[in-house]
């Protein structure tokens, strides 16, 4: 048994932290909103009474929403006292912010882990995630039997952790990619009359098998979008995350402009704003 702590308790950080109680882990949990570590504690887990005190545990984890909220929590104060120990961040933050944090687990003595995910929070659950993984070897062998509790497979992308971070990026730019191609593909066939839903059948099952298309496409023929697996937000805040990759290098990317146009329309929509990112495809749908 281990003890671990974990910060950052929303559907994925949850799903992911349960994952790792249910294992039998010792785990030291811990969010803003200290309602949201209810069910873990219920189910095992206790309670931290700060982000450093997660932080001092061994091996801890993270799974905070952005690079301001990352920042915000893994700083040098919480930080202090916790060296010799090993921090994996596992959200989808940028390059740039996965450089800074490193620095600052540098500073402090503690070897920092990218390790961002790729599956929504029900295959984080089953344990199905893969996980792109990006640090220093000596650490991530220290956390591989932890990591291979929460997924399927460990993708390595060397030492640097911003590489993780990079590769999820452009993952998840290639998956904002196919909603929209989706969804022009579906209204096409919809304005001939075709079942949207047997079109979608026919992609997952044949030239485009995979999750994306398989999960996606049905939920949009479906127009089932609730509850959101993943947030509109997210999906704008990960196409930003792109934009300022790509800008590193002065990269331009020639579809964010029509990518952003159609998120943006979707988050100042009242009926969409709330729900699944591939309720974006509603946009294009309804033009």
């Amino acid at each position: 048994m281990t003890k671990v702590g974990f910060l950052g308790l929303g559907n994925m950080g949850s799903a992911i932290a349960g994952r790792l109680v249910a294992a039998g882990h010792e785990v030291m949990v811990w969010n803003r909103s200290a309602e949201a570590a209810d069910a873990l504690v219920a189910a095992g887990a206790t309670r931290a009474g700060s982000a450093a005190e997660a932080l001092s545990a061994p091996i801890s984890f993270s799974m905070l929403a952005n690079d301001d909220a990352a920042e915000s929590v893994l700083t040098s104060n919480a930080l202090a006292g916790a060296s010799g120990r090993i921090h994996v961040n596992m959200a989808s933050i940028s390059a740039a912010a996965a450089d800074r944090l490193d620095a600052v687990h540098r500073e402090a003595g503690v070897q920092y882990i990218a390790c961002p995910v790729l599956g929504r929070p029900s295959v984080a659950a089953a344990g199905g995630l893969n996980l792109i993984a990006a640090g220093p070897d000596v650490a991530i062998a220290q956390v591989t039997a932890l990591l291979e509790i929460l997924g399927a497979r460990i993708w390595r992308f060397g030492e640097q952790p911003r590489r993780a971070n990079a590769v999820k990026i452009a993952m998840n730019f290639t998956i904002l990619h196919a909603l929209q191609a989706m969804a022009e593909s579906i209204t096409l066939v919809e304005s001939q009359g075709i079942e949207s839903t047997d079109f979608a059948e026919l992609l997952a099952n044949t030239l485009f098998a995979g999750p994306v298309y398989a999960g996606y496409g049905s939920m949009i023929a479906e127009k089932r979008y609730s509850p959101a697996g993943f947030a509109m937000a997210l999906g704008l805040k990960d196409l930003g995350l792109a934009e300022e990759l790509a800008g590193e290098t002065g990269f331009t990317l020639p579809t964010a402009p029509v990518l952003r146009d159609r998120f943006e329309r979707a988050l100042a929509d009242a009926e969409l704003v709330d729900l699944d990112w591939s309720a974006v495809a509603e946009v294009t749908r309804r033009r």
